[in-house]
């Protein structure tokens, strides 16, 4: 073993960095982790939500419940753009779930071999569409609980099948909804789930059927995730997100 011992280090002040004081410490990270807007405050967001765009829709296209269920299933990891485009001659030949096993895997997989995992949303789509065939007589359940149930289709797609397609005033959290409850903030959560809890106990009955298309149009058209458009935000002076955006 060696007998070397390290010189000690020496310490020199800064001269062209001070301290930044405490207070200053603790003001930056009350800014970054702000807590949750007031009812009040929430209350007027989505009541300028609701003025900018009073019937908001969704931009998947579909006819029923099932091929809102189904359109819903295919679009993980893919636009709605995309799904609209492989959806258009699927729904004109399968738009019930018999029908859908009369086209058949493979012929399900013809029609949606250009989304993401194409594979494997057909061999779900098929088998939920026989799941529903025979235990609930080719009709899509008014319950989250038991959607969820069915092949390829979590806590999100069911919400969002429920919400639409029945009225059950639920919040399907994606990327976008995440993102915007948390900036704002409406929320300050770690996970989907824990997000959906809260903005469903939250957000006033009033605004909670359609708060799920307000957050994610929203969302996808103003509050990005890279480069946020806070210039055209109906909410910019209501919102604490500290690193806005000015043109």
């Amino acid at each position: 073993m060696s007998d070397l011992k390290p010189s000690p280090r020496r310490t020199t002040k800064s001269k062209s960095s001070p301290a930044v004081p405490a207070k200053a410490v603790a003001k930056a990270v009350r800014l970054r982790s702000p807590k949750p807007v007031d009812r009040a405050t929430m209350i007027e967001i989505f009541r300028r939500l609701k003025e900018a765009n009073p019937e908001p829709k969704g931009e998947l296209d579909y006819t029923n419940p099932y091929t809102l269920l189904v359109a819903v299933a295919l679009s993980a990891q893919a636009t709605d753009v995309g799904v609209n485009k492989a959806t258009k001659e699927l729904f004109r030949v399968a738009d019930a779930p018999q029908k859908m096993l009369t086209l058949g895997e493979e012929g399900l997989r013809q029609h949606i071999r250009t989304l993401n995992f194409f594979n494997t949303k057909a061999k779900n789509v098929i088998a939920m569409s026989k799941r529903l065939v025979e235990e609930f007589g080719g009709e899509v359940p008014n319950s989250v609980e038991i959607l969820e149930t069915l092949p390829g289709v979590g806590r999100k797609t069911a919400s969002v099948v429920v919400n639409i397609a029945y009225g059950d005033p639920r919040i399907a959290v994606d990327t976008h909804i995440f993102r915007v409850a948390n900036r704002l903030p409406l929320v300050v959560t770690k996970t989907p789930l824990e997000t959906q809890v809260a903005l469903e106990k939250l957000i006033p009955k009033e605004y909670l059927l359609h708060a799920h298309h307000w957050l994610i149009l929203h969302g996808r058209y103003i509050c990005k995730a890279r480069r946020p458009e806070c210039w055209r935000c109906p909410v910019n002076d209501l919102c604490r997100y500290p690193d806005k955006t000015i043109p």
